[in-house]
């Protein structure tokens, strides 16, 4: 499994696609202490879109790679991996079984 501090930087790097060139996202402190990249919501709601109009490899790895943030920031929370999972949205259904794959893994 992937380092956290690892799995940041990763995201970082993904994150930077949906920021003008120049900008960077920062990492933030959770009330619980540990750290999070933002814009991983926003990057992963671009990454649908694209795994939806046909891209995959990358695209599916960064979608990977933005799980464990949101399991962390309560977006499954929100909305139930069975919402995810359920209906006929490919990316979004891509997102609900990685969460469900990375859930059972704990």
């Amino acid at each position: 499994m992937m380092k956290k501090e690892e799995n940041n930087a990763d995201l970082s790097e993904i994150n930077q696609k949906i920021v003008a060139a120049g900008e960077q996202l920062p990492l933030v402190k959770l009330k619980d202490g540990s750290a999070v990249q933002t814009g991983t919501v926003a990057a992963m709601l671009h990454n649908v879109r694209l795994y939806n109009d046909g891209e995959r490899g990358e695209i599916v790895s960064q979608l990977e790679a933005a799980i464990p943030t949101l399991v962390k920031v309560g977006l499954f929370d929100l909305f139930s991996i069975g919402e995810w999972i359920n209906g006929d949205n490919a990316g979004r259904r891509l997102v609900g079984f990685k969460a469900q794959e990375f859930l059972n893994s704990l």
